[in-house]
C-alpha cells in the first residue's frame, strides 16, 4: 500500500483512511490536519460549520496518534474525520439546533451515534449547519451563515443535514452523521452528489435526539425520524453503518441487526448477486412534478439496473395520494406544540418564518387523526407493492439545486406546485421506516448532480445496499471529485478540482 501525498487525504475514503491509520502509514493527526486546511479554505464560501472545533479534533487525533505509538488498536472508524450536524447532540460541544432559543445550550451526554462513533475512534471535526431544529429541507437557520452546495456556491445544498453533505462533498471529512424525519439526509445527498442512507426504522438508535422531553423543539419528529451517514461512496456507508447500527435501551423502536453484514453487503463483488431482483420503478409516484433533465438522468439510471445489471424493471404507479399535506401534520402531532410555542413567544421573529407559521396554526384532533389514517393508508399501500418487488426506485428530488434563499421552486415542470413539493419522493419512506438510500446517477447540462433513490423491503437494508453498490460500479457517475466551492457555468473549474 502506497501512502497518499498529505494534499490526496481529503479525497480518499474512509475505508482507506482507516485501513492506513490503523496499518500506522499515516499519522491521524496529518489526516486531521490536512482535512482542517480543507475546511479553512473551503469554509468562507461554503459554511458548512456552524460550530467548528479543531482544536478537540486535533487533540483527539493526537490521543489516538499515542496510542497506536505505544502498540494500541484502533477501531474501525481511526482517525476519520467526521462532521455532526447540529441536531445532534455532543457532549461539552455547543448544539444550536440551529436556534436562538438554543444559542448558547451545552449538552451533558452525546447522543447514541455520537457515542459509537467516538468509541470507533472518529474524529469530530464539529457542528453541521441545519435549519431550525430541522423543519426545512435547504439548511437555513437564522443564527448562522446559510450552507451553500459546493458544486455551484449560488444554489442550495438541500437539507435539513445541509452543512454535513456540503462538508463532505467539499472534502473536508469523508463521512458526516445527518437526520432524515423527511428526507433530511437523502435531499443534500442528492443535491450535493453523494450517498446518503436512512436505515429501516430502529436500525440506528436515536436518543436524546428527538426523546428528550425536556428540549422543546429538539424533542419533535419520533416517529419519523432516523439517523443516518453521509459519504461519497457505498463502501463508507456500510462502515459507517457498523458502527451505527444496533440497539440502545434508551430507544424504544431500536432492534437488533444481527440479520444484516453491513460492511459484507457493500464489499467487493458484493452486487453481484442482484441479477433477478425485481424493481419497480415511478418516475413521478404518479402525482409529482419532476423536472425533465431529472427524470431524464433517472430514467437511464433506471436502465442500467435492467439492461447492465441483470434486473426485471418495471414501471408502476404505488397508488397513493401525495401525503405531503398530512405529513404537515404529522410533524406536529409529533411536536411539543406547549413548549415551542412558548418559544416562540419569548423570541418571536427571531424564529424561522415558515416555523413560525406552522406553530400560529390552530390545528384540531382531526387533522392528527386524519393524517395517521394517511400514514396508515401509505404503509398498507407500500406493503402491497413490496411484496411484488424487492426494490422501489424513483429520483430522489423533483428538481436539481436551486437558488439559496427559497424554500423551494414555484413551478415543476411548468406545474405550479407549493414549495416543499420537491421533496415528495422522500416523504412516504419516512412514513413507513423502510430502508432507503439516495446515490449520484448523473448530472444536468450544467453538471449538477441528480440523486437516485432506491427504497427497500422493511428491513431489507441489505438488499438496498447491495443494489446500490452495483450501481455505483456499473454507473459512469461514480467516484466524484471534490466540489471546490465553485460556481457552475462562469469559467470556473465546473465546481471540481
Amino acid at each position: 500500500m502506497t501512502t497518499p501525498a498529505a494534499d490526496a487525504l481529503c479525497a480518499l475514503p474512509a475505508t482507506e483512511l482507516s485501513a492506513f491509520v490503523r496499518g500506522r502509514e499515516v499519522s491521524p493527526v496529518e489526516v486531521v490536519d490536512a482535512v482542517l486546511a480543507r475546511m479553512e479554505a473551503t469554509e468562507p464560501r461554503l459554511h458548512a460549520f456552524c460550530t467548528p472545533a479543531p482544536e478537540r479534533a486535533r487533540a483527539s487525533a493526537r490521543a489516538l496518534a499515542d496510542r497506536l505509538a505505544r502498540g494500541g488498536t484502533a477501531g474501525p472508524l481511526a482517525g476519520v474525520p467526521l462532521g455532526v450536524k447540529d441536531l445532534l447532540s455532543t457532549r461539552g460541544l455547543r448544539t444550536t439546533s440551529g436556534s436562538v432559543a438554543y444559542r448558547d445550550f451545552v449538552p451533558d451526554e452525546d447522543d447514541i451515534v455520537v457515542e459509537r462513533v467516538r468509541a470507533a475512534d472518529a474524529v469530530v471535526l464539529g457542528k453541521t449547519n441545519t435549519s431550525e431544529f430541522g423543519y426545512s429541507a435547504t439548511g437555513r437557520n437564522p443564527l448562522f451563515e446559510t450552507t451553500r452546495n459546493p458544486w455551484d456556491t449560488r444554489l442550495t445544498p438541500g437539507g435539513s443535514s445541509a452543512g454535513s453533505a456540503a462538508a463532505v462533498a467539499a472534502g473536508a471529512g469523508p463521512l458526516a452523521l445527518g437526520s432524515d424525519g423527511g428526507g433530511s439526509v437523502r435531499v443534500p445527498a442528492a443535491l450535493c452528489g453523494l450517498v446518503g442512507f436512512k436505515a429501516s426504522m430502529g436500525r440506528v438508535p436515536v436518543y436524546p435526539g428527538c426523546r428528550d422531553e425536556r428540549l422543546p423543539g429538539v424533542s419533535g419528529w419520533e416517529s419519523l425520524k432516523h439517523i443516518g451517514p453521509l459519504a461519497r461512496t457505498v463502501a463508507d456507508i456500510g462502515l459507517a453503518l457498523s458502527v451505527l447500527a444496533g440497539p440502545d435501551p434508551r430507544d424504544r423502536h431500536s432492534i437488533p441487526c444481527g440479520d444484516v453484514d453491513w460492511r459484507g453487503a457493500v464489499g467487493r463483488g458484493a452486487g453481484e448477486g442482484i441479477a433477478g431482483l425485481r424493481i419497480a420503478y415511478s418516475p413521478d409516484l404518479g402525482y409529482l412534478a419532476v423536472d425533465p433533465e431529472v427524470r431524464r438522468v433517472v430514467d437511464a439510471a433506471a436502465s442500467v439496473f435492467a439492461d447492465a445489471l441483470g434486473c426485471e424493471v418495471e414501471r408502476v404507479e404505488p397508488g397513493w395520494a401525495d401525503p405531503g399535506d398530512a405529513f404537515a401534520a404529522l410533524i406536529m402531532a409529533d411536536t411539543d406544540l406547549r413548549g415551542m410555542r412558548a418559544l416562540v413567544a419569548e423570541h418571536g421573529e427571531a424564529m424561522s418564518p415558515h416555523l413560525r407559521a406552522m406553530l400560529a396554526r390552530a390545528w384540531t384532533a382531526e387533522e392528527f387523526t386524519d393524517a395517521e389514517m394517511v400514514r396508515k393508508g401509505v404503509v398498507n399501500r407500500m406493503a402491497r407493492l413490496m411484496a411484488r418487488y424487492d426494490l422501489l426506485l424513483t429520483p430522489t428530488s423533483c428538481v436539481p439545486a436551486f437558488p439559496v434563499g427559497i424554500e423551494g421552486p414555484a413551478t415543476i415542470a411548468g406545474r405550479p406546485v407549493p414549495p416543499t413539493t420537491w421533496t415528495g419522493f422522500c416523504v412516504p419512506a419516512n412514513l413507513t421506516g423502510q430502508p432507503a438510500l439516495s446515490l449520484p446517477a448523473g448530472r444536468t447540462g450544467a453538471g449538477l448532480p441528480v440523486g437516485l433513490q432506491l427504497v427497500g423491503r422493511h428491513l431489507a437494508d441489505a438488499t438496498v445496499l447491495r443494489a446500490a453498490a452495483a450501481f455505483e460500479q456499473a454507473s459512469p457517475w461514480t467516484h466524484l471529485p471534490l466540489a471546490a466551492g465553485g460556481t457552475l457555468g462562469t469559467g470556473a473549474s465546473g465546481g471540481r478540482e
